[in-house]
């Protein structure tokens, strides 16, 4: 029997790495498209030429500095949120867990909003200060949920963790309401479409902070890959492996934290990306993390790419934030998992 194991590996080896490449060309395409998108229309011809140093300088301008840092971006947050969000699952082994249905966005949220109130929009360098700030917020959220989800000889119940942290975000949520009654009409307008998830922040310096926070954790989560399988298996059987549960929990849900706080800052309140993308993938190429991982990114980065996509093109010139695309996208998603989870 053992025979046929390694042919199967090598099939989902091959599954795997053929649904990468499908994601990345159509990664690409939405690339494309998305840097064709907008009032001023470049065709797909002097997109490459301009890319290759062929264009004129209003091309170049309009590319480099307006559109290819917000593309980035929208890439680098989908893969961010989506990878989060797997993370979430494995350590609760729960289905319907997301950096934004525990709270985890919402603390992050809680301390951009702050520090975007009083210190300015205008950030400057200190956008390179945001996502530190934001994982603060979200640390201490996390550190809270944790605290009362931990019962002494049961460690931390998966389904405690979801009900806390729910209640959290409902906390954390309704104080930033309260708080923004108290803006200028100025301010009051930034963090209100910050709120509903808008890409606002849109030049390389964005770029910059965002990504050495994905660059050293999706990494190290994908090395973790078959410390999620073990998890995955219950906690008994975790122990009875020799794992230490409860360290590897605090270690995974501190990247998880990393990875969503980090892209919060520079996406505001887009939700649902952390449930959609990991659903997604598994149902592609199954359970095991060392798969899930990196397929998972770049399904988040196609999903987060092809909302900010349509939310620049469907009432233009206005734009609606990308978060509510993705809202559009995730309930009914969220209600069908729900209704599944109660077959």
């Amino acid at each position: 029997m053992n025979q046929f194991k390694p042919e199967g590996v090598l099939k989902k080896q091959r599954r795997a790495v053929a649904i990468a490449i499908i994601l990345i060309v159509l990664l690409l395409v939405m690339l494309m498209i998305s840097l064709n998108t907008g009032l001023i229309r470049i065709d797909p011809v002097t997109v490459v030429k301009t890319i290759f140093g062929g264009g004129d300088p209003r091309d170049e301008l309009l590319l480099f500095e307006f559109r290819l840092p917000r593309i980035t971006i929208a890439v680098l947050i989908g893969m961010g949120l989506a990878v989060s969000g797997a993370v979430l699952q494995g350590i609760v082994k729960n289905p319907l867990a997301d950096p934004g249905i525990i709270g985890i966005n919402a603390g992050a949220g809680l301390a951009v909003m702050l520090f975007v109130t009083y210190f300015s929009t205008e950030l400057g360098n200190s956008v390179f200060l945001m996502p530190l700030l934001a994982f603060a917020g979200a640390g201490i959220t996390a550190a809270i949920i944790y605290i009362f989800s931990y019962k002494k000889d049961e460690g931390v119940s998966p389904i405690r963790l979801i009900l806390v942290g729910v209640a959290v975000a409902a906390g954390i949520s309704a104080l930033m309401i309260v708080l923004t009654l108290k803006l200028d009409p100025k301010v009051y307008d930034f963090v209100a479409t910050w709120l509903a998830g808008s890409i606002w922040g849109s030049n390389w310096n964005f770029v910059l902070a965002l990504l050495p926070w994905l660059v050293v954790l999706i990494p190290f989560v994908y090395m973790k890959s078959r410390v999620l399988d073990v998890l995955n298996l219950g906690d008994h059987t975790a122990v009875g492996l020799g794992m230490n549960l409860e360290k590897e929990r605090r270690i995974l849900l501190a990247a998880a934290v990393g990875l969503a706080a980090a892209s919060v800052s520079v996406s505001g309140g887009i939700g649902f990306v952390g449930l959609i993308a990991p659903h997604m993938t598994r149902q592609l190429v199954g359970s095991k993390h060392k798969y899930v991982i990196p397929i998972c990114a770049l399904v988040g980065a196609v999903l987060v790419l092809t909302a900010d996509t349509l939310a620049r093109v469907i009432l233009q010139p206005a734009e609606i934030p990308t978060g509510i695309i993705v809202a559009v996208i995730g309930a009914p998603y969220f209600l069908y998992l729900l209704a599944k989870l109660n077959d």
